[in-house]
């Protein structure tokens, strides 16, 4: 059964992987999306305005020509040139073309410009995209190949998974029922007093072994927010109390009942945010994990919330032993 259950650890781990993998994925695909978006809006306008500054042009060398103005400048590089590229690049450069047909020159070479740069914009953007659905296409694949795997192996254990269950959901209310005590005695209590800085007592660089803050300080409401959602299940890609949440899913939806926006993938929400040492935790920030590979929401008392793994469900672990031996880091948000 040890043997089983170290093989389903690895899986665990391989797969929140590919699992955030998968998520960053699409979280620049839908980026793309929108840019492709804007792109083709863009590119709309400037063709518009294109269109319409070459009519002005081609109205204005009517004019010239029909008037029998044969000293106009604009007229004599309109029969001499050979291209509309020549003829827009002499009257760029010629002196003595009026600033009415200089301006409109002008807005011509610009929005033919605009024109070319979105096209090539949308062209690789496109092209990206299509590199992006691939990988995603992967991910998922191999995520669907592990997840089968890991199937198999639960099942060659079933009782005694089960037996480990039935232990577990009693510790996870024991460790709910002392979270949501510290909370309300971390709301109860009052303000600390800030003694005058000329009686302080120096500061001390923090151990980076010592054990996170018990309590006390950050941000409770974000606490409270995520233990509704105990016993909701790992899905992967997912966030909401509905669909399920990953481990990224389940701090960017608690996050975003604060008002504060995190994208769905813990390497990005790592890159934002304040960096907080391993001894000055508070309830509300988030912890990160094998490689950025796996995050959750620290609560106090050296615990963290957070959507383990598939076959798991949102629940409360210990900060200390083995994660601690994989703790990648801490960000606060607020």
């Amino acid at each position: 059964m040890q043997s089983v259950l170290s093989q389903i650890d690895g899986l665990d781990a391989s797969l929140e992987r590919a699992v955030e993998s998968y998520n960053l994925a699409t979280a620049k695909l839908n980026a793309i999306e929108g840019d492709l978006e804007v792109n083709l809006r863009e590119l709309h306008i400037a063709k518009a305005n294109l269109k319409r500054s070459q009519a002005a042009l081609s109205k204005r060398l009517v004019t010239i020509y029909t008037s029998g103005d044969e000293a106009n400048s604009t007229l004599g590089i309109l029969l001499g040139a050979g291209s509309i590229d020549d003829m827009l690049s002499q009257i760029e450069t010629n002196t003595r073309v009026s600033n009415q047909d200089l301006r409109i020159n002008r807005q011509i070479i610009d929005f033919r410009a605009a024109v070319k740069k979105h096209r090539l914009e949308l062209k690789n953007a496109e092209a990206e995209a299509k590199n992006l659905v691939q990988e995603r296409a992967d991910q998922k694949a191999s995520i669907e190949s592990q997840l089968a795997e890991r199937k198999q192996l639960v099942a060659s254990i079933r009782s005694e998974i089960e037996q480990m269950k039935r232990e577990e959901a009693a510790r996870q209310a024991e460790l709910a029922r002392q979270a949501r005590e510290r909370a309300a005695a971390a709301a109860a209590a009052p303000a600390p007093i800030v003694a005058d800085s000329t009686d302080a007592a120096p500061a001390t660089t923090p151990s980076p072994v010592a054990a996170p803050a018990s309590g006390g300080g950050g941000n409770s409401t974000l606490v409270d927010i995520a233990m509704r959602y105990l016993g909701i299940p790992y899905v992967y890609a997912g966030a909401s109390p509905s669909g399920g949440f990953d481990c990224s899913g389940l701090t960017m939806y608690v996050y975003a009942q604060i008002g504060i926006s995190l994208p769905h993938n813990a390497a990005m929400q790592f890159g934002m945010g304040t960096p907080v040492s391993y001894d000055q935790l508070q309830p509300g920030d988030l912890v990160f994990f094998y490689g950025l590979g796996h995050e959750g929401m620290y609560i106090g008392g050296g615990n963290f919330i957070h959507a383990p793994h598939t076959g798991d469900v949102v629940k409360i672990s210990e900060m200390a032993g083995h994660y601690a031996s994989v703790f990648d880091g801490a960000r606060r948000y607020t």
